[in-house]
């Protein structure tokens, strides 16, 4: 039999083009495969097979999980007791008990073949893809070779590759013997073997597109910075010139409309916005929302958000049908759009004052006047007042040096008060909820605040709950939680 393992094993590497490695692992699934049917409960096997001699030997293994982790007899062992067996075995590690050798033809060696030359097309498969991946091509052209509910396949000469129903434009009616060309999307190596996923909705394949009509950007003259689509209707690139006398909006657009047109047809009409790439933030999303006109805009580099502010006849095409024109422009700049009138945009301004006005008059003690004459140079919180440099300050002509020191006096004995106050609730915090991973003193002194004291009141919080308290974000909220729940498990084990 072992000489039979080592010529079945280099007939089939030879056969099929896969390293000899790859049989012997699949030969050795096989048997393993074939061992369990003596079996007549769920067994675990593992064969292992000498690469020289081709001689093989089997073992039924337990996985050693600790007492609260038994599930299964048959497939597990308790440390304790696979320590009795061996002294240094770990969690983790396996608990192994020979088997007797069997004879492969006595027992389905149909079956343990199926299985190695699954394992063989998996491997011939990885092969081909690898093979195509290294050419760095991103994108592949081939026929549809056959369509599902799945989506379809693409064959490209050696390779098939899927394209997924979500992946496909929409409305797009593909048929077999249709040409297709589509984006790498990603490997998936779940199920069943290997498998070249693709794309005709990704950004990255608008890029490629236009990357393959426009040779300036194959040449480096032009650059397109980023793409936004809503699949089949509408998309929107950003482009960027690296030579001034190359024009990147006419370059991309082509002589009549003929490059862009070309990318339109290709995704099945859609249309396609081409803006200037700017290093301003604000010019860039004034340039994604065209063709609407914006009157103003207000950045907030905190929020990483825009006010954009439009006149009554322009609302509509900026917002676009369904929100689409300001969401492909969000989509675009990576900054959050907020579309307004000139009404909204006041009303919205004075809100804002009124909560300024009333946190300074409270704070500092000082009159409506004379927290309108601080917001009107500006300042907008009483940190500014306290630490804004003093030649600043007594530029304010409706103040006099007397005046502007007693304001930063006021406005630096608040924030000294502030910060004794959230140390004496951040004293009241247990050490274990202090430590956590990502806690910070302004979350501990609101977590105080909502009587929140110890990594065990934290961890049974709901995530909406932790919002509630301390106003952090879901993603935020859900990972200290887990965090602080993450103990509980560490005690079972």
């Amino acid at each position: 039999m072992s000489r039979e393992v080592l010529l079945l094993v280099d007939a089939l590497a030879r056969e099929k083009n896969v390293p000899r490695e790859t049989v012997f692992i699949a030969l050795e699934l096989a048997l393993a495969s074939a061992t369990k049917k003596l079996f007549k409960d769920e067994v675990d096997v593992r064969v292992q097979i000498n690469r020289s001699s081709g001689a093989y030997e089997a073992f039924r293994r337990w996985l050693v999980v600790s007492d609260g982790e038994l599930d299964d007899h048959d497939l597990q062992i308790i440390l304790s007791e696979a320590r009795k067996q061996v002294n240094e075995v770990e969690l983790g590690d396996y608990i192994e008990e020979g088997l007797e050798a069997i004879d492969l033809g006595r027992i389905g060696a149909q079956a343990a073949k199926q299985v190695i030359l699954q394992r063989i097309r998996d491997a011939e498969r990885e092969q081909i893809i690898s093979d195509y991946l290294a050419r760095n091509e991103p994108i592949v052209s081939g026929t549809v070779k056959r369509v599902d509910r799945e989506g379809a396949i693409i064959e490209s000469g050696k390779l098939e590759a899927r394209l997924l129903r979500d992946q496909m434009i929409p409305k797009e009616n593909l048929r077999t013997g249709d040409r297709v060309r589509a984006a790498i999307l990603r490997v998936n190596r779940e199920g069943r073997g290997p498998q070249l996923l693709l794309s005709r909705t990704s950004p990255e394949f608008i890029k490629y597109l236009f990357s393959n009509e426009v040779p300036e950007i194959e040449q480096g003259l032009l650059e397109i910075k980023a793409a936004a689509r809503d699949p089949g209707v509408r998309a929107k690139i950003a482009v960027l010139s690296h030579d001034r006398r190359v024009d990147p909006i006419g370059t991309c657009v082509g002589v009549r409309g003929s490059r862009v047109q070309a990318v339109t047809q290709e995704l099945a009409g859609e249309r396609v916005d081409i803006v200037l790439w700017s290093e301003d933030p604000a010019q860039f999303v004034i340039g994604a929302l065209a063709p609407a006109n914006i009157s103003s805009i207000v950045v907030d580099e905190e929020s990483h958000a825009m006010d954009v502010v439009v006149d009554e006849d322009n609302l509509a095409l900026a917002i676009g049908t369904g929100g689409r024109n300001v969401r492909l422009a969000s989509e675009l700049t990576g900054w959050t759009i907020n579309i307004m009138t000139a009404e909204e945009s006041a009303q919205k301004s004075e809100t804002e004052r009124t909560e300024i006005r009333k946190n300074l008059m409270i704070k500092l003690d000082v009159d409506e006047e004379v927290a309108d004459i601080l917001i009107d140079e500006g300042f907008t919180s009483v940190e500014e007042v306290a630490y804004v440099p003093i030649n600043e300050m007594l530029e304010i002509d409706a103040f006099d040096e007397e005046t502007v020191n007693e304001l930063r006096t006021r406005a630096r004995n608040v924030l000294l008060t502030e910060a004794i106050a959230k140390e004496e609730k951040i004293d009241q915090s247990s050490d274990d909820l202090l430590s956590l991973e990502g806690m910070d003193s302004d979350l501990a002194a609101k977590l105080s605040d909502a009587g929140i004291f110890s990594r065990d009141d934290l961890a049974e919080l709901a995530v909406d709950e932790l919002q509630e308290a301390t106003g952090v974000d879901e993603a935020r909220a859900r990972g200290l939680i887990l965090k602080a729940r993450a103990h509980w498990f560490a005690d079972q084990n």
